[in-house]
């Protein structure tokens, strides 16, 4: 059963209605409901199949205001790499001895893997237990490459990886409620684009069905879809 600040929060949301993207985003803000900074996630239900390879719509964003967080970031590289990666911040280095503990120990305090291409014969080895949590290296999203420091300071500056569920939803972090709504609002309208960018040749009809923003623990705010993808695009162009 919800929570009474839940419940005088969800009265004072309109569901029947779409918002603009700026007002959604202060609903949103206003109605927190938890005293910490929540997150504020933007939640994206396309129209394509998950199940056609050529629909799994993924990829990634650096987002100009970052995420509010930090990530902790893995860097899996040899010899001048994982010095270069140190200097660049990684949260952890290693080799052969971090890819032993992960498939021995089942290690995986770390929220981002970056490898260099000459390591990834010996990260094969960990792929069961990368992959399905979305932690596996992917020269698609950058995570694979030898300018270890530019990919490092890209995660830690708030870059977002996002990737189509089952059901065709993107669900992405764009901030917190502290961030304000013009933050938050860059930080949409650049997720959004990219998303709009990365459509599938053979995707149909309208290819971004609705639009929904919600805060950690409030209530959810449907978005003026058209509105939306529109002024995103305009904006990045």
């Amino acid at each position: 059963m919800a929570g009474k600040k839940y419940r005088e929060a969800a009265d004072k949301v309109d569901p029947n209605r779409k918002y603009p993207l700026e007002e959604a985003l202060k609903t949103v803000v206003d109605n927190k409901v938890a005293k910490f900074d929540e997150t504020i996630e933007l939640a994206v239900q396309l129209n394509v199949d998950p199940r056609q390879a050529d629909q799994n719509v993924r990829g990634t964003v650096v987002l100009s205001n970052g995420t509010g967080r930090s990530k902790r970031v893995l860097v899996l590289a040899k010899g001048d790499k994982e010095r270069e990666a140190r200097e660049a911040g990684a949260d952890y280095v290693g080799g052969d001895d971090i890819i032993k503990r992960i498939q021995e120990e089942g290690w995986l305090d770390f929220e981002s893997v970056i490898a260099t291409p000459d390591i990834m014969g010996a990260v094969g080895r960990i792929g069961k237990i990368l992959g399905p949590r979305g932690l596996m290296p992917n020269p698609k999203l950058g995570t694979v490459t030898f300018d270890v420091a530019k990919a490092v300071g890209e995660v830690k500056a708030g870059k977002v990886d996002y990737r189509v569920d089952k059901g065709g939803v993107i669900h992405a972090p764009i901030g917190k409620t502290s961030f304000g709504v013009p933050k938050l609002t860059e930080n949409a309208r650049a997720l959004l684009a990219a998303v709009v960018r990365a459509k599938p040749a053979s995707a149909k009809g309208n290819y971004v069905r609705s639009l929904a923003l919600s805060s950690t623990m409030g209530p959810g705010v449907r978005v003026d879809t058209g509105q939306a993808a529109a002024k995103a695009l305009a904006a990045a162009a």
